[in-house]
């Protein structure tokens, strides 16, 4: 049964799950799949090599599917700072109706998107984070709960007080739950707490039409939730990755720097080496991605699989925690009154 949330009827969706903007996972044929199959597919522009590449990861992604999808762009430190301008000058040229922004200082993008009259969805790993981006305008917030893969933030809290927090602190305000979740029932306790959906990331790597290697998915089939590393923290760069070698060599680096210089760590979280890992599939051979909801990752299903057993298994949740509500009848009250002696 489709579900009817403020997320759905916002973006034109039927299942309530926006796909994670993946660094060198989002691709067409990623996001395609998750929106054919009812939730919303996101590319990343960032892993396109320039704005015109986008341009025609874009136009790729309109002739996989007809459903609703939408581009991450994301603003982080970087080595070599992308041309942010051009790649939201793309988008908007483009005509694409929804992007996702994150990280540092996300003001100036967003304000040329929403000039282009385009729905964003930000995500923010603090309630004073997402208090600045309703201000900025934005039309949905993405609550980034300490569990998730890639940058975490600095707080450390979890998705249960942020929602909880986010539900307080924006009644008009749609937010969505991302951290932790890869199934039916994280999508109704999400729902319960608030939220109009989930974003999953890490659950849609490993997917058949996610363009990773098969021994990346098997490896996070076989992990168990304890299976991730915090890396960066030194730079205030907090970052959750898969556990392997690579992160333990990292992290001795990021404890034992007596400079303190990033420099040193560099070559051991080299994003070239990650991409490596997701094309060639070894395990090891650099850091990569993955959030603690490996621990409820069992299978490589097709998004249309996923999404439909999300789909049901929120909905029998959703039933049996409406039926723990039992109607008291009329008489009830006094006959418990009058047990007890206490009928006046």
């Amino acid at each position: 049964m489709p579900f009817n949330t403020a997320l759905t009827r916002k973006l034109g969706i039927k299942i309530p799950v926006v796909q994670g903007g993946l660094q060198w996972v989002a691709y067409a044929e990623l996001a395609a799949a998750v929106s054919n199959a009812g939730g919303l597919g996101i590319i990343n522009a960032l892993t396109q090599p320039d704005p015109e590449s986008l341009r025609a990861e874009i136009r790729k992604t309109r002739k996989l599917t007809d459903k609703p999808f939408g581009v991450n762009i994301t603003l982080l430190p970087a080595l070599k700072v992308p041309d942010y301008g051009a790649f939201t000058r793309v988008i908007i040229e483009e005509g694409v109706k929804i992007v996702e922004t994150a990280g540092n200082n996300p003001g100036p993008v967003i304000s040329k998107l929403k000039g282009a009259g385009i729905t964003v969805i930000h995500k923010a790993t603090t309630i004073k984070h997402a208090r600045s981006a309703v201000k900025m305008g934005v039309d949905i917030l993405s609550i980034d709960g300490f569990e998730c893969a890639g940058h975490v933030g600095e707080t450390d809290l979890t998705s249960l007080i942020l929602l909880s927090r986010a539900r307080q602190e924006f009644p008009d305000t749609i937010f969505i739950a991302s951290g932790g979740f890869a199934d039916g029932q994280g999508l109704a306790a999400a729902l319960s707490l608030g939220a109009a959906g989930i974003n999953m990331g890490t659950r849609f790597v490993c997917t058949v039409e996610a363009p990773v290697h098969i021994n990346v998915k098997k490896a996070i089939v076989n992990a168990g939730e304890e299976q991730t590393a915090i890396l960066l923290r030194r730079w205030k760069n907090t970052t959750r990755l898969y556990s392997n070698t690579v992160t333990d060599e990292a992290l001795k680096v990021e404890r034992e720097s007596v400079t303190g210089e990033f420099a040193e760590v560099a070559p051991l979280v080299s994003g070239v080496r990650g991409k490596e890992v997701l094309i060639e599939g070894d395990i090891n051979r650099g850091v990569w991605y993955a959030g603690q909801v490996m621990g409820l990752i069992h299978d490589i299903p097709t998004n249309h699989e996923l999404l439909s057993r999300i789909e049901r298994e929120a909905e029998e949740a959703l039933s049996k925690i409406s039926s723990l509500i039992v109607k008291e009848s009329p008489g009830e009250n006094l006959r418990v009154a009058t047990v007890f002696g206490v009928l006046q």
